[in-house]
């Protein structure tokens, strides 16, 4: 009867100890397969975020990332240390084509046989006259030398290729230019363009006088095409965007 009682207590206790560590092993098995499905559905979840950002990015419009484009024509070009590269930038930023530049305009002739005609008018009050200070854009072409890509005629002189920025400036009636080309260009507000016609008895008076822009060292082109002219009828072609007044 002893031996039977006393083992009684350790039948008991190793039962108690076999179902406390069962229920401890389905505690720890339901806790796991919480924290599996707790897992589970976090990644879902992420998987959907992801998705619909994804589907978000590609339907919105490129991202500029807060940067406003339109400023970036304002910065400095690197490596630009003397600044020719970013004034000539910001120049065509502001003074570049536009449809109403290419429209057929009727001539005006001038006394002088010089002649114009305006397609912009341009801003601001103050306007070209003897003793401005003015700065242009111009293009000068050779009339008789007129080809299927160039009808208004091959240019020898540019102020983007032949000026170091992009523009020719001086007082008005100082005789730094033929007094014709000043003659049609009175008026001209500032963003005005202009096509100027100068007859070839104007442009031979102006080389004996010393008072046509030149092509510039690097233009052979246009030297050889200036060089040419005075061979033939001699007319010109000027087309100026005034650039400023003062």
């Amino acid at each position: 009867n002893t031996l039977a009682f006393s083992a009684t207590p350790s039948i008991v206790s190793s039962k108690l100890a076999s179902s406390s560590s069962l229920h401890s092993t389905c505690n720890d098995n339901d806790e796991e397969i919480f924290v599996s499905d707790r897992r589970s559905a976090l990644a879902k979840t992420a998987s959907t975020a992801s998705s619909f950002l994804f589907a978000a990015t590609a339907l919105s419009g490129p991202a500029n990332a807060g940067i406003d484009v339109t400023a970036l024509k304002a910065l400095p070009v690197e490596g630009d240390t003397t600044g020719i590269a970013t004034r000539l930038k910001q120049i065509e930023a502001v003074n570049g084509p536009r449809a109403e530049d290419s429209m057929d305009i009727a001539f005006e002739v001038l006394p002088s046989g010089t002649s114009y005609r305006e397609y912009r008018e341009g801003k601001g009050d103050a306007t070209v006259r003897s003793g401005s200070k003015v700065a242009i854009e111009c293009t000068i072409r050779c009339k008789s030398f007129a080809t299927a890509n160039e009808p208004g005629g091959v240019k020898y002189f540019t102020t983007k290729g032949d000026t170091e920025f992009n523009e020719l400036a001086w007082t008005v009636g100082d005789g730094s230019f033929p007094p014709e080309l000043e003659e049609a260009m009175m008026g001209m507000h500032k963003g005005a363009v202009r096509r100027i016609e100068l007859p070839s008895t104007v442009v031979f008076k102006a080389r004996n006088n010393e008072q046509l822009p030149l092509p510039s060292e690097g233009n052979k082109d246009g030297k050889r095409v200036f060089d040419r002219l005075f061979k033939t009828d001699a007319t010109l072609l000027a087309e100026v965007l005034v650039t400023r007044i003062k």
